[in-house]
């Protein structure tokens, strides 16, 4: 929770959009997220909003923009989930692949066809592997018979 003379510097520096953003105006790190010094130590600006105005951000969640504006500190556009929900809910490659229903041949991902590779690093058509596979050996048992 902030003091008032820090709630008063943090408020200086948020601008109200007509989107319902309240866009942090002060610095900003690389990737977009505000940033702010409160008692000697640097802090995100939407953390340290939703710590104010909702309260502690539980252990092991992260605070994810549902209006996607990585500089707004609006408490009601941001909401504590697991980093899977959050980056799923995000517009990277993993959100975008997880999104897709079919292979790019066009094989459907569904509970016979995908295989989740162990590691826990996606997933693959079974289809297009046993294309690979058989592919790989063909290819092996003709440099076998060319090299006999």
């Amino acid at each position: 929770m902030l003091s008032e003379k820090e709630f008063r510097r943090f408020a200086k520096k948020v601008r109200i959009m007509p989107s319902g953003c309240l866009v942090w105006t002060g610095s900003q790190i690389s990737t977009g997220y505000g940033n702010l010094k409160i008692r000697n130590s640097y802090r995100l600006a939407h953390r340290v909003a939703y710590e104010h105005w909702i309260g502690p951000i539980p252990d092991g969640l992260q605070i994810d923009h549902l209006c996607r504006n990585r500089a707004c500190v609006n408490p009601s556009h941001l909401e504590a989930v697991t980093q899977r929900v959050n980056i799923l809910r995000g517009v990277g490659a993993t959100a975008e692949n997880a999104q897709k229903l079919e292979c790019s041949n066009g094989h459907p991902y569904d509970g016979e066809n995908t295989y989740f590779r162990p590691d826990g690093r996606g997933r693959e058509c079974r289809a297009c592997m046993r294309e690979r596979n058989r592919a790989r050996y063909a290819q092996a048992r003709c440099r076998q018979l060319t090299a006999a």
